[in-house]
């Protein structure tokens, strides 16, 4: 890993421990009280893409604390481009881009190989309200929210089209590995349905950590060890991306923070635990998203015409 990369780890890193440290979870800023108005969402690229991954987490922090209640950044070239000028004294924010470099080499044998090369990059950034003369559109409040009822009902599909063994019962809510299948408590246990999917939406972040999806393994041994902390910060990270997504509050569970604030000790702070949670947050949320697009495909996929009946030969293949 090169110096330059290194430094952006620190500095990503440094900026999330730093919150955990004060027992502040920099994934829920965007839910504090002073800052509920319109919709929540992950913050938007100029061309309307968000951002993913820590980018969401840096990009959050910076918008709660200097009060911006508009989504969308650009770089100073976007601005430029799209007509406008970031007002003089503006302090920029940091995200990050990361990707991976194909470079043919020749091997031993005087073959030809291919070697991917991961690289990583910081560049600022301006929310579009740092910037004067930016088309009126982007100057936009945030969107109002649909009824809670309906958010609620989009949540629930959702959930279903992951296609999840979901049982309740019992008095706590967790994923259990063996079995393979998410336990909750009663619907009637929880304060109101909200709370009820945002836990869910928690646990179905655990659930991709089953060797048939994406196989993730922290090795923890125990309740608190530093392998529990960081697959309880992937969880997290991963429900309130969701939550995000599906306009609902993630849940506020007090019961994780002491084993994640340990995260911003002195060895977890060697291996940048929060930006390898970051990583595997960011895979957890795409697989359930991706099971739900094929469920949601399965369900709609017409019916075989009657009078083209398989071959029986061909019978059972899909």
């Amino acid at each position: 890993m090169t110096n330059d990369r290194k430094d952006i780890y620190s500095r990503v890193t440094d900026q999330i421990i730093a919150d955990l440290e004060r027992g502040i979870r920099t994934w829920m800023k965007p839910w504090s009280a002073e800052n509920t108005a319109g919709r929540i969402s992950r913050p938007l690229r100029h061309n309307g893409i968000p951002y993913q991954g820590m980018n969401v987490l840096l990009l959050w922090g910076e918008a709660v604390e200097k009060g911006y209640t508009a989504p969308i950044w650009v770089t100073y070239k976007q601005a430029q481009e799209l007509g406008g000028n970031v007002r003089k004294g503006e302090k920029s924010a940091l995200v990050v881009y990361a990707n991976k470099l194909t470079r043919t080499e020749t091997g031993d044998q005087g073959e030809e190989i291919e070697k991917q090369i991961p690289f990583m990059k910081a560049y600022a950034v301006f929310n579009v309200q740092q910037v004067d003369g930016l088309p009126a559109h982007y100057y936009g409040q945030p969107e109002n929210l649909l009824p809670l009822s309906e958010r609620l009902e989009q949540v629930e599909s959702f959930i279903a089209n992951t296609g999840a063994d979901i049982r309740h019962g019992g008095n706590s809510a967790f994923y259990a590995p063996s079995k393979d299948l998410v336990q909750m408590p009663p619907f009637e246990a929880f304060k109101d349905k909200e709370s009820y999917y945002a836990t869910l939406l928690h646990e179905l972040t655990h659930w991709t950590s089953h060797k048939s999806r994406l196989d993730r393994s922290f090795n923890a041994k125990r309740f608190g060890d530093h392998g529990y902390a960081r697959e309880e910060l992937v969880a997290e990270l991963g429900a309130a991306f969701l939550s995000a997504d599906l306009g609902i509050t993630p849940a506020r569970s007090g019961k994780i923070m002491r084993p994640i604030s340990a995260i911003g000790s002195k060895s977890c702070r060697k291996t940048n635990a929060p930006y390898s949670a970051r990583r595997r947050m960011h895979s957890g949320r795409r697989i359930i998203c991706n099971l739900c697009r094929s469920e949601r495909r399965r369900r709609h996929r017409p019916p075989p015409h009657k009078e083209n009946p398989p071959r029986a030969g061909n019978a059972g293949r899909v």
